[in-house]
């Protein structure tokens, strides 16, 4: 691990805002008013949020503007640099690289783009794990001087938000991922465990650098399935709850609403206080614009669907809501008029309907007499093949969006 890969914050942190019609422009903003001179020779990875295969300016990946700017800058430190990613199961690595647009601009700067799910993992403890006491981590960031998260800026269904902190669950190993979403909930802890996780995780996987990404955010059903809201603005600092909690502020919440930052900044890890931080400029607050946030209900938009969740992770989630959204109409056909149809995603489930359709692997144990489409999570055209017992063909299988769009 880097030596200096989990210092303890500074009293008074500093932030810094850009607002402005260039992506690169305003990362190269807040960038210069930071003294990076201690880069000099050392290896910096730049870990951007490219966990799906969904192209730029939709609010799921990072701007690949953004990590050019950051390759530049950081080159101009004489340092070397690399881009890492590890997606959401299912997903390759490069494919979504070049769906983001980042495989063009790593290209043309000959910067080394990296699949952090290739090889090995090294375990690393959680010495404050309360939820997890041990996480797999890609073992390429262990390569690495100085870390850099660069994520977009989203509300999300599970986590209230998803920046900085969030975004480097991205450097754990594979499916390991996915045990964040399954985990019991903790005795006498009445929070989400997977917001538990997140804080166990930022104990021993904090960036040292956060460049939050808000020239088109998220908004709503976050990390995919939500709305795309512009808002032209950059926020980077080196305490990245810090930098967080600024972003929050931007979305119109606050980083004390959010249960994975609020707990980690009680531990220590960094300052979420908005009163404790320097934040330039002076004016960044007009720049605010509240993100609708995820509905309580993910039924909400799908009245006569009914969706039972039991510990599901976000990518199943996704996964079945961009498939009802594009063919809830069509599968209407197959099914008795005015019939609830029931689905089913995560484990633990008890007590569902005789005929709910089972999706994912997670929901194997209640798959007896129902309709059971596997995967992990399955693709669109496995699940319809699965409803209408033909077999289908979606040229959108494992996009997040059309590629026309």
């Amino acid at each position: 691990m880097p030596e200096n890969f989990l210092e303890k914050p500074l009293p008074r942190q500093n932030v810094y805002v850009a607002k402005g019609d260039s992506p690169y422009d305003n990362t190269r903003n807040v960038l210069s008013r930071m003294d990076l001179s201690f880069l000099k020779n050392k290896k910096v990875l730049l870990k951007p949020n490219i966990g799906r295969i969904a192209p730029k300016g939709k609010g799921i990946t990072t701007d690949p503007m953004v990590v050019a700017a950051a390759i530049d800058v950081f080159r101009e430190k004489n340092a070397d640099v690399s881009v890492g990613e590890s997606p959401i199961v299912g997903v390759d690595t490069m494919a979504a690289f070049h769906s983001s647009g980042i495989e063009s601009i790593a290209k043309k700067r000959n910067c080394k783009l990296i699949d952090l799910n290739m090889g090995k993992f090294i375990k690393i403890p959680a010495p404050d794990g309360i939820a997890i006491r041990e996480f797999k981590v890609c073992h390429q960031i262990f390569e690495y001087d100085f870390i850099v998260s660069i994520p977009v800026m989203k509300m999300h269904m599970h986590t209230c938000v998803s920046l900085s902190i969030k975004n480097m669950k991205g450097c754990l190993w594979r499916r390991s991922k996915v045990d964040l979403h399954m985990l019991p909930p903790v005795e006498g802890i009445d929070e989400r465990p997977i917001n538990i996780a997140i804080a166990d995780m930022a104990g021993v996987l904090r960036p040292q650098l956060a460049i939050i990404d808000g020239t088109v955010g998220m908004e709503g059903l976050g990390p995919s399935a939500g709305t795309a809201k512009s808002l032209g603005v950059i926020v980077a600092g080196f305490d990245s709850f810090a930098a967080d909690a600024v972003a929050c502020k931007l979305m119109g919440t606050s980083a004390e609403e959010v249960p994975h930052l609020r707990i980690g900044a009680e531990r220590n890890y960094g300052v979420i206080d908005i009163t404790r931080l320097s934040i330039t400029p002076d004016r960044w607050e007009d720049w605010t614009s509240p993100f609708s946030p995820p509905p309580e209900n993910l039924s909400i938009e799908f009245p006569n669907i009914k969706v039972h969740d039991r510990n599901s992770c976000s990518a199943c989630q996704s996964t079945l809501l961009l498939f009802l959204k594009r063919y809830r109409t069509k599968i209407l056909d197959y099914f008795p008029q005015d019939t609830i149809i029931n689905f089913a995603i995560g484990k633990g489930h008890n007590n569902i309907p005789e005929k709910t359709i089972c999706i994912g692997n997670c929901t194997d144990g209640i798959r007896k007499n129902r309709t059971f489409i596997k995967g992990c999570p399955p693709v669109a055209s496995e699940i319809m093949c699965g409803i209408t017992g033909k077999v289908s063909v979606d040229f959108l299988d494992g996009k997040s969006e059309t590629p026309d769009d």
